[in-house]
């Protein structure tokens, strides 16, 4: 359904000193570096999915109230170490990782990043054995 996902940012070195490791979590990696902006594919995805950016109007960036992009994750441990990650780079904390009450195998987790986008990491598998 979407083609890709912009989240503002009003410090760009700050956001891909936690994006990096954040999304690596999920597999997906830095493949953009411009000047106001940076952008995030999976594996072989020649396409960005996941743009963080200064506006394009030179004002600051504002949180989206109601916004939040939901991230795939692979397993459960991956949705756990996502939530590590935006922890230990800048991150805070919006719900510890954990089945949610959207189906019988939702497991999330819920962060801001430090420009206060809210962020989720779902794996919706069961557990690994």
């Amino acid at each position: 359904m979407f083609l890709y996902i912009t989240l503002g940012t009003n410090d760009l070195a700050r956001a891909t000193r936690f994006y990096d490791p954040v999304m690596g979590t999920l597999g997906l990696s830095r493949l953009r570096t411009l000047e106001d902006e940076i952008g995030y594919a999976a594996p072989g995805d020649t396409r960005c999915r996941l743009w963080v950016t200064r506006p394009f109007d030179g004002r600051p960036a504002t949180v989206g109230n109601g916004s939040m992009p939901a991230l795939v994750a692979a397993s459960r441990d991956a949705v756990d170490a996502f939530h590590r990650a935006a922890l230990a780079h800048g991150g805070t904390d919006e719900g510890a990782p954990g089945l949610r009450p959207f189906g019988p195998s939702f497991y999330a987790c819920y962060v801001r990043d430090p420009d206060g986008n809210k962020l989720s990491a779902v794996c919706e598998g069961p557990p690994a054995r």
